[in-house]
């Protein structure tokens, strides 16, 4: 009996791996916004505003935005929510490293719904209108965290399928560089105030997670000379079992984050509505994930 715990044990991550590639050999190609042009442009800032709050969002496929934007989700977004294209976006016409009113989609011309959507929608309608929010999105479909430790970046992308090289490339790939990059250029203007992740479908149940998941963390804040006391960690969990999660067994390891990264914070995914491919959230489950996601933040802005 021992001996069949330990083989499945071995077994079961290699088998939800092949469900996410699976997924993307099918729906590599696919895309979640209608093109849509909403009024995003905004005069682009030139000088530091302390109030001007920043997050950084990072992961895989649900922070990438899986689920097709639909029409609520395009009525009148306030300006003071505001997101960096972290790539070119030619179908919206949004250019990399030039700022618009986060009208989605956030991550890519052809990605959907993200919680970060509803991250910034809720914090500007829960802080002082002297506040400013912006998000800079960046996020692969199907990569494991070590897509983001530069030092097996490289390796990592070449033995990969080519719908994670494709994706890969809209960074030059090192989607960790971009992201370092565009916060970079953000800090310029406002004050980064946290990190997002979504991210461990690619690594489910992999018990050293949380350490690789420290070692991004760590290098984002010594190159972006940030505090960890100052730089508060947002984790989001994978869709839940009774929503037909196939990879639910890794929220007991998201639930460790905390213990390796004190500033780290684990964002709830129950009730959460899945969609059929057992990866991804629904419109509507991004919507309350987002939510929770701010609603996190917001106490700890103090």
């Amino acid at each position: 009996m021992k001996l069949l715990t330990f083989i499945s044990t071995l077994l079961f991550p290699l088998a939800m791996q092949a469900q996410v590639d699976q997924f993307y050999e099918e729906n590599g190609t696919q895309n979640l916004s209608d093109g849509t042009q909403a009024t995003d442009r905004i005069e682009q800032p030139t000088t530091f505003n302390p109030n001007f709050h920043i997050y950084l969002c990072f992961g895989q496929s649900n922070m990438e935005g899986a689920a097709r934007i639909e029409p609520q989700d395009l009525t009148p977004i306030d300006p003071r929510f505001r997101m960096m294209a972290a790539v070119d976006m030619p179908d919206h016409q949004r250019r990399q490293g030039e700022w618009y009113v986060a009208y989605p989609p956030l991550c890519r011309d052809h990605s959907g719904l993200t919680p970060a959507d509803y991250f910034g929608r809720t914090l500007v309608a829960n802080l002082p209108d002297s506040i400013t929010v912006g998000v800079i999105n960046v996020a692969v479909g199907g990569c494991k965290i070590e897509l983001f430790d530069e030092d097996k970046a490289a390796p990592y992308i070449a033995s990969s399928p080519d719908w994670l090289q494709n994706f890969c490339s809209y960074y030059d790939n090192n989607p960790y560089r971009r992201l370092v990059e565009c916060a970079k250029k953000a800090q310029q203007v406002g004050v980064i105030k946290g990190i997002l992740l979504h991210q461990g479908c690619s690594n489910n149940t992999q018990k050293d997670w949380p350490e690789k998941v420290k070692l991004v963390y760590d290098r984002l804040l010594a190159e972006l000379n940030l505090s960890a006391v100052d730089t508060p960690l947002l984790v989001g969990e994978l869709l839940q079992q009774d929503e037909g999660g196939a990879c639910w067994q890794h929220n007991p390891v998201i639930a460790t984050v905390p213990s390796v990264i004190p500033n780290a914070h684990v964002v709830s995914s129950a009730h959460c509505t899945g969609a059929p491919d057992h990866l991804h959230f629904t419109a509507e489950g991004y919507r309350l994930l987002g939510t929770r996601y701010a609603l996190t933040m917001l106490p700890l802005l103090k």
